[in-house]
């Protein structure tokens, strides 16, 4: 038996119809299977890193010798909506590239962000990371 797996991915990394979806990072080793389901769960194709939209999701593809991961997220944070979020894609273990999650989680709070989930998607692993909320929380 074998399992559907259409959008299954894109689901897993909370995806749907009319968000803006933009990917950086892209090179020849990215899944091409997960890039299709992303683009069909969002009804549309992904922008890229030169567009000017404002953004809800930036997909980023890390691999080890990318440079720093900082900068990156620093970079994919610009055109994020207040209450968009990052999805950190780097091979698993084994994998020619592989990002230690540590690294992950030790760029997040330096670029102001808070990683709130990991997860696998096959060949490659995801780290969600999101803008801390204003004022959340205080109340008087």
């Amino acid at each position: 038996m074998v399992a559907a797996t259409d959008g299954n991915n894109a689901q897993k990394l909370g995806l749907t119809a009319g968000l803006v979806v933009q990917e950086l990072g892209w090179d020849e080793d990215t899944d091409d299977e997960l890039r299709a389901d992303i683009e069909d769960a969002i009804d549309a194709e992904m922008v890229d890193e030169d567009a000017d939209d404002v953004v809800d999701v930036v997909v980023l593809w890390w691999r080890d010798g990318d440079g720093d991961l900082v900068d990156a997220l620093m970079d994919a944070i610009g055109p994020l909506a207040e209450d968009g979020f990052v999805w950190v894609l780097s091979p698993k273990t084994g994998q020619p590239g592989y990002v230690d999650p540590s690294e992950i989680a030790e760029a997040a709070p330096t670029a102001g962000l808070t990683q709130t989930s990991a997860i696998s998607l096959g060949d490659w692993s995801a780290a969600r990371l999101v803008q801390p909320k204003a004022r959340a929380g205080k109340k008087a």
